[in-house]
Parts: structure tokens; sequence; C-alpha cells
């Protein structure tokens, strides 16, 4: 990797800003299963409904909708969204600091393959913890699956952030904790880290923000 030469950073979220735990999530949804159905979703790979979910093609009450029915769930709304949201643990002070800093120097933006009810709630963690206006406020742009109708590994995702913004390839590094997301950016042409514990964000730039 060639950082002397990176102009422009795009950032995944789940795993690389907020800390996640997919499974907590996958648990909580499984206590309304009277049947113990298992829940098909993980980091590398979900079912249908997940994915429709995470590109706007189906709204929160279709999305939980789809999950009783999948999964034979007996839960309220709340209960459903606060199981979906179980997953979004923190976000570390030293991240938004670091991302404040990097802003100064990069041209930053933010990819993340997300949902209406996990963006709702990671706003609401922003709010509550931080004296930013908001996430997006951290990125020159920011890019939520649901909202752009495409999701991570779909290579025309990198392509559509390299266009709209007048990017290099070359010049621009994608950092993400999913592999199969690594290697679809990479393919494109893109720099790439793929961040996986103990590494985090923090550590890897610290030679850069002084």
């Amino acid at each position: 990797m060639d950082l002397a030469k990176v102009k422009n950073i795009i950032f995944d979220l789940g795993g690389v800003i907020i800390n996640i735990d997919y499974n907590k999530s996958v648990q909580e949804l499984q206590k309304y299963s009277p049947e113990g159905r298992t829940i098909a979703f993980s980091q590398k790979a979900q079912s249908e409904l997940f994915d429709l979910f995470e590109t706007g093609v189906s709204t929160p009450a279709q999305f939980r909708r789809h999950l009783r029915e999948e999964y034979n769930l007996q839960a309220t709304d709340q209960q459903l969204d606060d199981a979906w949201n179980a997953m979004l643990l923190d976000i570390p002070k030293e991240r938004i600091d670091l991302l404040l800093e990097l802003g100064k120097n990069y041209r930053i933006f933010l990819m993340s393959n997300t949902n209406a009810i996990h963006l709702e709630r990671f706003n609401a963690i922003v709010a509550h913890s931080f004296t930013i206006p908001s996430l997006d406020s951290l990125f020159e742009k920011t890019y939520y699956s649901h909202l752009i109708g495409k999701r991570k590994p779909d290579a025309l995702v990198f392509e559509e952030i390299i266009a709209q913004n007048g990017l290099q390839k070359d010049e621009t590094l994608f950092i993400d904790d999913s592999i199969q997301h690594i290697e679809s950016a990479r393919n494109v042409g893109l720099q790439t880290l793929h961040l996986q514990p103990p590494l985090t964000i923090n550590e890897f730039f610290k030679d850069v923000i002084q």
C-alpha cells in the first residue's frame, strides 16, 4: 500500500468506526422464535430479506413483516427494532477525533451497507455521545446502501463514488472489515485495508496524525 499517494479515504461504518457484534442481533431475534429457528444473517452472508432491506427495496414495516413470516417471530415492532439494533455497540471518541483530523488533509467518505432502522440508531448514538451535529457531518459525502439502492460488494458502488466525486482510483484508500468488500474494491483498482482486530483505524493512522 502506497499511503503517501493517498488523497481520498472511503470508510466502512460497522466494525471500522462503530463497534459491532452481529451475533447479538441474531441471538436477540431468535428469542422471539418459539421454534428456535436459525436467523440467516452474518457478516459474510445473509438471506434475501436482509438484502432487500439494505438496498431500500423494503421499508421498515415490510422488513418486520418479512422477519415475522420467515422466522415465525412473535414480537412487537419495538422489540424487533431493539433486537435488530442489538448488534450496534459504541463509537469510541478517539475514532471521531481521528476522522475530524483526517478530514483536514484528506477527502473522506463513508460507504455503509445499512438500513433505515440502523441509520436512525447510528444518529442517536452520535447525538447522545458527541457534540457533532450528525454522523454525516464528519464526511464530505456519505453513501448508505438503502438510500442509493446498491450494496457492497457490488463493484458499481465503488465506481459510482469514484465517478461522482472525481477521484483517482490509485489515490483512494478503501477501509472495511469484510474481506468480500475488500476484494471487490481491490478489483476495481482502489487501494485497500482489510481492518481486522486488534488493528483499529487509530492504530493504522497513528503515524499520519501528529
